[in-house]
């Protein structure tokens, strides 16, 4: 099993503060909210519903998970720390009402330690059956006062991301006339592809789903279909996009890789630490994901203190300049992006998260 009171990835950071593990037998529930830290404020993280193939395997991603968000939202700007929940099982099987509303006991249990919102496998009207049980709920559906799909400032954040890595390699801001690949087009990547298009790129695509791969198609006819991830790597691009699951960025694909900036929504892209620098060292720019994708938590926070569309977005066009910064930073330390990231986000949660200290 992964090493619940050690870190998943570094042995001198903070290890996590909290990993509750939920059952509800009666209806099927098998929870896990793991909160990394509270520096900032409460965590907030999405909840992913998904059929892992084991326990150990739900409880490492949900490690990997809250640790991102934590630096997520620290470089997003936010008063908000890392959280995230994991529910093991199929959504379009085990997924009922009497299970959310269990979740929704439980979250509530933490007494706002932790603000849950959607994520791979959950939507907006989840979120309304979970706040039946719990104040804490984030992502709700615009009829219930919320933000509706988070996938809006997800990919809009990302297209930022991608414009900054643009105009970092080749001097201006924009992706026309550049071939994208995209992995991944369903909530935020076919967004993302309708961004693109906007802006004048060639985008190439794949899915594990057709039916997605389909809708993106007779949208953008323009829009070329490859067979899957790994003819993607392979294809001639300027761009790498991944916006389906984590880990895709690993030993046997990276030294495959055609583009120049990889860019994408998708959590915990780096299979492992150390893929950074071999990123690095081939001359591939790589816009940290947790920095380019958190438009959507940007989203979903703002809902908080009452759900103002322009303001979010306003906040997510920050991404642009945020990963500039991060670039910047990084060729003056002669680091990888991704390193330049995480201390500024150490940063933040330090000088900030030390203010708690002053006793009220």
């Amino acid at each position: 099993m992964p090493n619940v009171f050690g870190s998943p990835h570094k042995g001198t950071e903070p290890r996590h503060e909290q990993v509750v593990f939920c059952q509800d037998e009666a209806s099927g529930l098998r929870a896990i909210i793991a909160l990394y830290s509270t520096a900032l404020g409460p965590g907030l993280g999405g909840t992913r519903f998904y059929p892992y193939g084991s326990e150990e395997e739900a409880l490492t991603d949900v490690l990997n998970l809250s640790r991102g968000m934590a630096y997520k939202n620290a470089l997003a700007g936010l008063d908000l720390g890392g959280g995230k929940a994991v529910i093991i099982g199929d959504p379009a099987t085990d997924k009922s009402e009497a299970l959310l509303r269990a979740y929704g006991r439980f979250v509530q249990s933490l007494n706002g330690r932790y603000y849950t919102a959607c994520d791979v496998g959950t939507f907006s009207e989840d979120m309304d059956v979970v706040a039946r049980e719990c104040r804490f709920v984030t992502g709700r559906t615009v009829a219930h006062g919320g933000a509706g799909d988070s996938s809006i400032l997800t990919s809009f954040g990302v297209y930022q991301g991608m414009r900054a890595a643009a105009e970092h390699v080749w001097g201006g801001p924009s992706l026309r006339g550049r071939r994208v690949g995209v992995e991944g087009v369903g909530k935020v990547g076919h967004r993302l592809v309708e961004l693109l298009r906007e802006d004048g790129a060639e985008v190439v695509i794949c899915d594990v789903s057709e039916a997605a791969v389909e809708r993106v198609a007779e949208r953008h006819p323009g829009v070329e279909v490859v067979a899957d991830n790994a003819a993607l790597i392979r294809t001639e691009l300027d761009v790498y996009a991944p916006c389906a699951l984590g880990g895709s960025l690993d030993d046997d694909t990276v030294p495959a890789l055609t583009s120049k900036i990889v860019c994408g929504a998708a959590n915990n892209q780096l299979a492992h630490p150390g893929i950074e620098k071999q990123l690095a060292d081939r001359g591939v720019l790589y816009a940290p994901d947790y920095v380019v994708n958190s438009g959507g938590v940007i989203q979903v926070a703002d809902e908080i203190e009452g759900f103002d569309f322009e303001r979010a977005k306003a906040r997510a066009t920050k991404i642009f300049d945020t990963t500039l910064k991060i670039f910047a930073l990084a060729d003056d330390e002669g680091v990888p992006p991704a390193v330049a990231a995480d201390r500024l986000a150490e940063q933040r949660m330090s000088e900030v998260g030390r203010l708690r200290s002053i006793w009220l």
